[in-house]
């Protein structure tokens, strides 16, 4: 079940400022709680001492989550959560995402950026090193997804290598979507009416260039994504109770992106790099 819309209390968390996701705008808290099964990571949307909690950067989490389980994209899974939480003293009724650790006990992580610059070879760009490491499939189902939902936040952090010892290495699943489809900027109605589904957003990828769709032609045209098709009968599942959360014109948005944005994958694939000469 990956939406709980019955409000749980979950004042016990520890929703404090020093847990920041660096590299994008605003503030988005986080807190963890240790289970049985082990710990689970919850992430807010992003929040002020003014405003409190606001924009749609959890909700996001999860319609990108079911976007990737259609296409097959590994990923993190995440959870969302109708919760009452507690920030400085004050009790906020707020929806939450939910994400369990993908480290395992015996595994170190460090940020892509990093590793790139301790193991790159003399003007190897990011993604030529990532390919050297195998690591292609992971990188080209990435630049798909961003441009799908928009993500304008795949920083280097936001991309993570997992060791353990000097020989096993992998990547993390693909995690932190959330600054993506009309985040929090646009969450007034008239912004929604005005948003324009197929902008070429600035973004600050680690990866690739500043532009989304740019980036699938590194794409090579030969290249098996080794994804499924989506499909217009997939909105019902992808905005699966949603309803009750956000408004409908937010939510007819979101799927037009979504959809219109994979109409124009499939016409830049087709086409090849001449969309580009």
């Amino acid at each position: 079940m990956d939406l709980v819309r019955e409000l749980k209390d979950m004042t016990f968390l520890d929703w404090t400022e020093k847990k920041l996701s660096p590299g994008t705008p605003g503030c988005f808290l986080k807190a963890y709680e240790e289970t049985e099964h082990g710990r689970v990571y919850y992430k807010l949307s992003n929040y002020d001492s003014y405003r409190g909690v606001f924009g749609h950067e959890c909700i996001n989490e999860l319609v990108v989550s079911r976007v990737m389980d259609i296409l097959k994209i590994p990923h993190l899974q995440y959870r969302l959560i109708h919760a009452e939480i507690c920030i400085r003293n004050k009790r906020i009724e707020t929806w939450i995402c939910a994400s369990d650790n993908f480290r395992r006990p015996d595994e170190q992580k460090v940020g892509f950026d990093l590793l790139y610059d301790l193991e790159k070879r003399d003007d190897e760009s990011p993604l030529e090193f990532a390919v050297r490491c195998g690591w292609e499939q992971y990188i080209y189902q990435m630049f798909l997804i961003d441009y799908l939902v928009a993500n304008r936040d795949r920083h280097g952090g936001n991309l993570e290598v997992l060791r353990k010892g000097d020989k096993e290495i992998r990547l993390a699943p693909l995690f932190d979507q959330g600054v993506s489809l009309l985040f929090s900027t646009y969450g007034e109605e008239k912004h929604i009416e005005e948003f324009n589904i197929l902008r070429d957003f600035p973004v600050n990828n680690f990866i690739g260039s500043r532009s989304l769709e740019y980036n699938l032609s590194l794409i090579p045209l030969e290249f098996d994504l080794e994804i499924a098709e989506l499909l217009e009968t997939d909105k019902e599942y992808i905005l699966h109770g949603l309803d009750e959360i956000l408004t409908q014109n937010h939510l007819t948005k979101i799927w037009q992106m979504i959809w219109k944005r994979w109409c124009r994958y499939e016409e830049i694939r087709s086409e090849g790099s001449t969309l580009w000469e």
